[in-house]
């Protein structure tokens, strides 16, 4: 049996392991939430304000990050450093055989599981937007047109989205959609998308509360039409799942329609679309927007969603989800999910 040079380390010096796994999530913290205190630190870390320092100390000095009146920052070399240790770290967290048991189970293409609860942690869903960015970068070669949805979860990705090598890139809404809060609408957050990457975006605005006949003639209308075109070229998409309920209370469904929700057992909502335990359609919002068949054909499809209370939502939706599907969650849903199944 080889061992490879940190295994090797880590059998000659076990306490080695604790102390490289304080560091990397501290490097993590940093590059998440920096320029950030020492106190913000020792909040989210864990650690004491003296532990803290003495650790800052010591890394300032090994060159991973830069202490300033604005607080700490990491550094060129520190952020490659979080790169190097990705996979060793994962694999010895055992994030990574839970994300293996994910997709055979669930039938998708790959699960990537950040650590932590988005249900009791801000952090946690920077965690999901840094890593979603990271896979988007590296598989969204050749493709042109991205489609987003709404939501504080897809909101948390343009932030970690900086690269110059994405500027051939149009970012549209998922859906048509206005009334919600309205830096989570998912127009502002195509614009966002489009922003940090110096790409290009295009906004469709169309209001949920529409009868079914002005529905009917709004989708004749050259705006409408444009994007039934541009949806039937999507190739890639990223989008949130919701909790089926939740999701009706942000919309301020009628109350007809919250009953036909609970009747019908409906427990996730993706693209305006209710799901059973199933997987089956049980009710849809009147809005223009991509399909699911339509979905079906797309080639890159991210699903990026998590905490514990996500589950039942998640197993909902996946149960149907195209199999090219990429699931981006937290150890919190993915234990849950597990448990569930």
């Amino acid at each position: 049996m080889s061992l490879s040079f940190i295994d090797a380390q880590l059998a000659l010096v076990p306490e080695i392991s604790s102390l490289i796994e304080q560091r990397y999530h501290l490097l993590k913290l940093i590059k998440l939430s920096g320029p950030v205190g020492r106190r913000p630190l020792s909040t989210m870390s864990g650690c004491s304000e003296r532990e803290i320092r003495t650790m800052l100390e010591s890394m300032k000095e090994q060159g991973t990050v830069d202490i300033s009146k604005e607080g700490v920052s990491i550094t060129g070399k520190g952020a490659e450093i979080l790169f190097i240790l990705h996979d060793s770290i994962e694999e010895r967290s055992g994030r990574r055989q839970l994300a293996e048991q994910l997709v055979e189970r669930l039938a998708v293409r790959d699960v990537h599981i950040v650590e932590g609860n988005s249900d009791r942690s801000e952090l946690t869903k920077k965690l999901l937007g840094m890593h979603t960015a990271k896979q988007f970068r590296s598989l969204i070669n050749g493709h042109k047109i991205v489609a987003v949805t709404g939501g504080s979860t897809v909101a948390s990705i343009p932030a970690f989205m900086h690269n110059e090598e994405l500027s051939d890139l149009l970012f549209i809404a998922a859906r048509g959609g206005v009334g919600e809060e309205l830096g989570l609408q998912a127009n502002m957050i195509a614009a966002s998308f489009a922003e940090t990457c110096d790409a290009s975006y295009k906004a469709f605005y169309y209001p949920d509360t529409l009868s079914e006949e002005a529905h009917a003639v709004f989708q004749h209308e050259p705006a409408a039409k444009e994007m039934l075109e541009l949806y039937s070229q999507t190739e890639c998409v990223i989008h949130g799942v919701g909790n089926a309920a939740e999701m009706a209370l942000l919309r301020n469904s009628r109350e007809e329609e919250k009953q036909i929700l609970t009747d019908r057992q409906a427990e996730g909502e993706a693209f305006g679309f209710y799901f059973n335990r199933h997987g089956e359609i049980v009710h849809r919002i009147r809005t223009v927007g991509i399909q699911m068949e339509q979905l079906q054909e797309v080639p890159l499809v991210f699903a990026v969603a998590g905490g514990e209370s996500k589950a039942e939502a998640l197993l909902s939706y996946l149960a149907s989800a195209p199999p090219q599907t990429i699931l981006i969650t937290d150890e919190g849903a993915a234990n849950k999910m597990l448990s569930l199944m």
